[in-house]
């Protein structure tokens, strides 16, 4: 009988209790409840890397500005739908400044969250054409986003793209796009849960085919910035974020505050829709709407019943942070660096204990150490090997659950791990080692 460092028998115990059929495919919210409870069952201390949660203070200058508007009062008003006027010029000028993209402030909208923004997008882009009714995600992706269409009912489609990087995406999205039921597509970049990121030349065959067939790219950038591989810090100077906006006015990008600027209790986040599209006439609009104008739609038909607006002092907080960025006084990507640091760090001690990375290269070049990682273990499965660990202290998520067809790996976050806590990775690593010698 293997001795672990969680006791065996609470381990079973509050899995049973939890009435998880299969803790491999469990969602990252229930997850992180199992291993809540182990850890006050065992008083054992979890090296905990399933939830993505900023592990670094709040960008103080957002805080600052949040108090003061709310010491003028403004929890007593209700904020515009649409965002205060500030923080619309400010996300404006972010996107010129930090992408070198122009968007017009009207298409520039505060929602509660990245999530928000999404669900606002499904709903939408569902009834835009009555002869298309699927989304394509391009996987691996962030698994809520498949949640909140199955709460929508809106069809959707999905491949991993790790086998089809470069000149290889075109043959693939095409093969999608020409049977004619696809309104939109999503993807992540950098990517959740892989850390991939594509290549100017991968976005450029997204915008070229967005074009072609009249589909709308949403870009999920909720790690804006963190491809640590390149200087993305200087507003105003090249390189910039990159982006599918480049290559089309076919699009939404998503924007959140919570990992850039480890603002993510406040639950607010940045919704771009490019000019065009946000100008754009529907006709088919007008089965759920009272007029076929996209813009006004996504905020009076949609963004008002789902929330009326977001909360009014924490734009004032993101006004803040933003116009800091933007006047070079704020340098939001070397304050996250951390992430990447301690990516590198932890890397290593899996990879010296025999496991191996799953996700591991963009096209011909390693992928950036960041937020994420991909793990696996010979002789296990993502889902075997998810609940193995928990025996050990280690908890993730499986990629089985982010559509990945890599269905070995596991998704690692080094957010919430300490650099204090390197010491007992590295231990409970070389025990698994030893206890699950590679044949």
């Amino acid at each position: 009988m293997i001795s672990t460092p969680i006791p065996a028998e609470i381990v079973q115990q509050k899995i049973l209790e939890s009435g998880l059929p299969s803790i491999g495919n469990a969602s990252i919210r229930e997850i992180k409840k199992l291993v809540d409870n182990i850890e006050t069952a065992s008083g054992q201390k979890f090296i905990r890397m399933e939830m993505g949660i900023p592990g670094l203070p709040p960008a103080q200058i957002g805080v600052d500005g949040q108090i003061e508007a709310l010491r003028k009062g403004v929890a007593a008003i209700y904020p515009d739908i649409h965002g205060i006027p500030m923080v619309k010029n400010e996300i404006s000028r972010f996107v010129k400044l930090f992408m070198n993209i122009d968007v017009n402030p009207e298409g520039c909208l505060p929602t509660v969250g990245s999530m928000q923004g999404g669900f606002a997008s499904f709903l939408m882009l569902g009834r835009i054409l009555k002869d298309r009714d699927t989304t394509l995600f391009i996987d691996p992706g962030f698994p809520v986003h498949k949640q909140q269409h199955k709460v929508l009912n809106i069809k959707f489609e999905s491949f991993d793209v790790y086998n089809y990087r470069g000149e290889k995406l075109r043959e693939k999205l095409e093969s999608f796009f020409k049977k004619g039921n696809i309104h939109s597509v999503l993807y992540s970049n950098p990517n959740n849960p892989s850390w991939i990121c594509f290549t100017e030349k991968e976005l450029q065959i997204i915008g070229e085919l967005a074009n072609k067939y009249q589909v709308v790219i949403m870009e999920d950038l909720a790690y804006f910035g963190m491809d640590f591989r390149n200087d993305y810090s200087k507003p105003g100077q090249p390189p910039y974020q990159p982006s599918v906006a480049n290559y089309t006015d076919n699009y939404i990008l998503f924007i959140s505050s919570s990992k850039a600027f480890s603002y993510a209790g406040e639950r607010i986040g940045m919704m771009v829709i490019a000019d065009k599209l946000f100008k754009s006439h529907f006709p088919d609009l007008k089965r759920f709407y009272s007029n076929d104008l996209f813009g006004y739609n996504m905020i009076f038909g949609t963004l008002y019943p789902l929330s009326s607006g977001t909360s009014h002092s924490a734009q004032y907080g993101l006004t803040a942070i933003l116009k800091a960025a933007n006047d070079g006084k704020f340098d939001f990507v070397e304050i996250v660096k951390e992430y990447g640091e301690k990516a590198h760090i932890m890397k290593k001690l899996f990879t010296e204990n025999g496991f191996e990375i799953v996700y591991d290269m963009d096209e011909d070049k390693p992928i950036a150490d960041g937020f994420y990682f991909t793990y696996s273990y010979p002789g296990f499965t993502g889902i075997e090997l998810l609940e193995k660990m928990i025996y050990y202290g280690i908890s993730a998520i499986s990629l089985d659950i982010t559509g990945s067809e890599r269905h070995e790996g596991i998704r690692a976050c080094t957010s919430l791990i300490q650099r204090n806590q390197f010491e007992v990775l590295e231990q409970r690593l070389k025990q698994f080692h030893i206890d699950h010698p590679i044949k």
